[in-house]
């Protein structure tokens, strides 16, 4: 039973996003892996940028320099 977890920062992720990526993914592991896509789990945890740490800087903060 593979399990892919994919985690992204909640900066407005669509259902329609997160849909393609959990078909995407699920269809990575029957290419590569020949693995059954009845049994592929597939979670999307969204962070808040607040958690997300990137270059040493708190995510939140990091992006008001790069608008």
């Amino acid at each position: 039973m593979p399990y892919i977890n994919i985690k992204v920062t909640d900066e407005n992720v669509t259902k329609e996003q997160k849909r393609q990526l959990i078909l995407g993914a699920t269809q990575l592991l029957v290419d590569v892996l020949d693995k059954n896509p009845q049994t592929t789990h597939v979670v999307i945890d969204e962070i808040p940028i607040d958690n997300w740490g990137v270059d040493a800087k708190q995510y939140s903060n990091s992006k008001k320099f790069k608008s």
